[in-house]
């Protein structure tokens, strides 16, 4: 098998500065009181609480990081211990017993800890996990556990449902005022949701460069690209970030550069990343000349419906329509919609253990694609952060198999055409 290449984004070193002063902010606030600080989940209300003027830290950005370094298998079983189940979120129980265990990778940014909320905001839009997991940090620090109570497996988003999440958004502003000593100002609302907009058109933007044929941007390379849209949604910094990676990407596209060097085949990933496993991941397709070239993950910090003349109710529509809380057909007609934009060859489904939610290999959607649209597929087991539910080998195996079987496949269609 040849030797992997991988071309690295250049603005990647950018990149590190913005997520530095991410969380150069959040350990003054820390020490220093500068600012109140609230505690969001990543696809949250974090619009209301940046027009208050809150520090905002998404926890689910602290799980990824604890399965990326690989500390997570050493700090969940003190969360086991304490009764939380080994087949619930592993983002959950690594970051309750890292916190238990007093230890963090973000230590490596300048946060000594994980910072102590005065408010956690939850919307159970993706799980309701994140509503035990704030509420965890509610009882071990005494401070308010606020949240919106959000439908799930939604088909068409109904103008009564987004009517129901507005109401329940509306409601979280008179407490959080109260603990943010301010008052909310509709006009600086509509300014953090106008950046929340410019953010995520720049980062659908540079996930469509992808559609090019060579691709010149991985799945991989998306799960480190996206920190600021995760953490920094709602502020010009992110805004300024993408302009300056889409810059670099079309660079690639008008190039012909790809960053797999020798793309011959293309995937398509869903559901959630195996933290731990990126890199041998990404190196282990590199070597088969393929690129996983889209996902549902990555496309999850894509808010279409925000408009900062509406802000409230665009937020809750926009909500609404992440791909985790659509109903099996809905997303189905997503993922078709996407095969065909994309133009992939394979479809991976990563059917995360501990992660139902984000896992669509269970209903019996990989059958149907494969039938639909007639483009192979492979589900692999693993999860998010708890190695002990994935093999090297046997993901090396499947990975192997499976792009021999579109190779074949390929060079059927080939002949065929001919």
């Amino acid at each position: 098998m040849t030797k992997a290449r991988q071309r690295r984004l250049r603005c990647t070193a950018r990149l590190k500065e913005v997520m530095g002063g991410h969380f150069s902010a959040l350990a003054k606030a820390s020490k220093t009181g500068s600012a109140p600080i609230a505690w969001c989940t990543s696809v949250g209300p974090a619009e209301i609480l940046r027009a208050l003027g809150f520090e905002v830290y998404f926890p689910e950005n602290h799980g990824a990081a604890l399965g990326a370094s690989r500390m997570a298998n050493r700090v969940m079983p003190r969360a086991h211990a304490m009764g939380y189940s080994q087949e619930i979120c592993s983002y959950l129980t690594s970051d309750i017993g890292a916190h238990l265990a007093g230890v963090t990778p973000l230590a490596k940014a300048g946060l000594e800890s994980i910072p102590k909320a005065d408010v956690l905001v939850f919307s159970t839009n993706q799980c309701r996990d994140v509503r035990e997991w704030f509420e965890y940090y509610g009882r071990e620090w005494s401070v308010p556990v606020l949240g919106i109570t959000a439908p799930r497996s939604v088909d068409q988003v109904e103008q009564a449902i987004v009517d129901d999440v507005t109401f329940q958004m509306e409601a979280l502003i008179p407490p959080l005022e109260s603990i943010a000593g301010t008052s909310m100002d509709s006009a600086r609302l509509s300014e953090v949701v106008k950046l929340s907009r410019e953010c995520s058109d720049l980062w659908k933007r540079c996930l469509q460069t992808a559609q090019t044929i060579p691709s010149p941007l991985t799945f991989f390379d998306g799960t480190i690209q996206m920190g600021p849209a995760v953490v920094l949604r709602g502020s010009a910094e992110a805004t300024a970030y993408y302009r300056v990676l889409l810059e670099e990407l079309q660079e690639r596209v008008a190039g012909g550069v790809a960053a797999v060097e020798g793309e011959k085949y293309r995937l398509f990933w869903d559901g959630m990343p195996i933290w731990g496993k990126l890199s041998d991941n990404s190196t282990l397709l590199a070597e088969m000349k393929t690129c996983v070239v889209a996902s549902t993950y990555c496309n999850s910090w894509i808010f279409d419906a925000l408009d900062a003349s509406d802000p409230l109710p665009s937020m809750a529509r926009a909500s609404l329509e992440l791909f985790i809380a659509r109903s099996e057909g809905a997303k189905q007609w997503v993922l078709e919609e996407m095969i065909e934009a994309f133009q992939v060859d394979g479809l991976v489904f990563h059917d995360s253990r501990t992660c139902p939610n984000n896992s669509n290999a269970r209903y019996g959607m990989p059958a149907r694609l494969q039938k639909k649209t007639g483009v192979p597929v492979l589900v692999i087991d693993g999860d998010l952060n708890d190695l002990r539910c994935y093999s090297d080998e046997q993901a090396r195996t499947n990975f192997e198999g499976f792009i021999e079987q579109i190779a074949d496949s390929k060079a059927f269609r080939s002949r065929v055409e001919s």
